[in-house]
């Protein structure tokens, strides 16, 4: 199989019809462009994600608390805490241990939240360091935010700039390749994206702003983003190629590299679905918190294909993601 998440329709064929016995507790179960289970508690609703870090190993422990945080925030709910199950391979000092747990500690202090737990082993089925954790998160019961999708007519926002963590990624792993196209400072900058990957504080703002449809930008890019939320939905989408939001180092990287920024990881940056009506509070709410935002297109019907729209007019299907662009370097 290809390295990378499995494609949907394996996912769908061979995954998620398998959930053993379906229980009235469980609100929110698998799918694809589910971000978190949620679990009824009665007044409250219990919120988690699982995710596992298997291509940032040297920020191996600040990733894994951050992504599976962020996809908590996706559901407009501020994590509480997270547990951490760590596989080491059998080369591992015990420098390495102390520098996984002191960026895991440190991720959890910048967002308030405590590692409740987990698991930790030495094993050789592993060639380096790999996290899988849960985040769980609680919320008042609501049906509305549960229930919410993408509907024809939202602006589909995008916050901060797209691909930041793919652009750190490759900066780190292609350090010398990128040596003669850039500058000691232009590195440097490119791997310290790794620190703006968090969405929990656009999350949490949008989730109070009363919008309920979003989706933390991870592997298949932008785009594998917008096909999930809208296929989820039922929907189409015209998405304004040029108004994707890159960062110029981004792009430079891309070219040297020959990645498709549209399709390269991008957690730090939440996608929204928001009402037209709803934006400006949303985008004055955003910049207080020094958080930019940009409009990238519009929910289109249920007839309407998903479609990628240039400034010359042509129109480009897009199609579900694929592998994301980060494993072809």
């Amino acid at each position: 199989m290809r390295i990378g998440k499995i494609d949907n329709e394996t996912l769908e064929r061979l995954v998620l019809g398998r959930i053993g016995t379906a229980r009235d507790e469980v609100i929110v179960g698998p799918g694809i462009g589910e971000d978190c289970a949620v679990l009824d508690f009665g007044e409250y609703e219990c919120v988690l994600s699982t995710d596992p870090i298997t291509a940032g190993a040297s920020r191996v422990g600040t990733l894994a608390v951050h992504i599976s945080c962020n996809d908590v925030a996706s559901n407009g709910v501020e994590p509480l805490a997270v547990m951490l199950t760590v596989l080491l391979p059998p080369d591992t000092t015990e420098e390495e241990v102390e520098e996984i747990t002191r960026q895991a500690d440190e991720a959890a202090k910048d967002l308030g939240i405590q590692i409740i737990g987990g698991h930790t082993e030495v094993t050789d089925a592993v060639t380096q360091p790999l996290i899988s954790a849960v985040a769980i998160g609680r919320a008042k019961s609501c049906a509305e935010r549960r229930q919410a999708k993408a509907e024809p007519g939202n602006l589909i926002v995008v916050t901060k700039k797209l691909a930041l963590e793919g652009t750190a990624l490759a900066a780190e792993r292609c350090e010398e390749e990128l040596r003669p196209y850039l500058t000691d400072e232009e590195i440097c900058r490119a791997k310290a994206m790794i620190e703006m990957i968090s969405v929990v504080k656009e999350g949490v703002i949008a989730g109070r702003s009363g919008i309920n449809t979003m989706h933390d930008v991870t592997e298949g890019g932008v785009l594998g983003a917008v096909w999930e939320v809208c296929t989820r939905a039922g929907t189409g989408a015209e998405i304004e190629a040029e108004a994707l939001p890159f960062d110029e180092l981004t792009k430079k990287i891309c070219v040297v590299l020959g990645l498709d920024p549209m399709q390269l990881i991008s957690s730090g940056s939440m996608l929204m679905c928001v009402k037209e009506d709803q934006w400006e509070a949303l985008n004055n709410n955003l910049s207080a918190a020094g958080i930019d935002a940009s409009v990238i297109g519009r929910v289109t019907d249920r007839e309407s294909d998903i479609v990628l729209v240039f400034n010359n007019g042509d129109r480009e299907t897009i199609e579900a993601p694929g592998p994301d662009e980060i494993y072809t370097i």
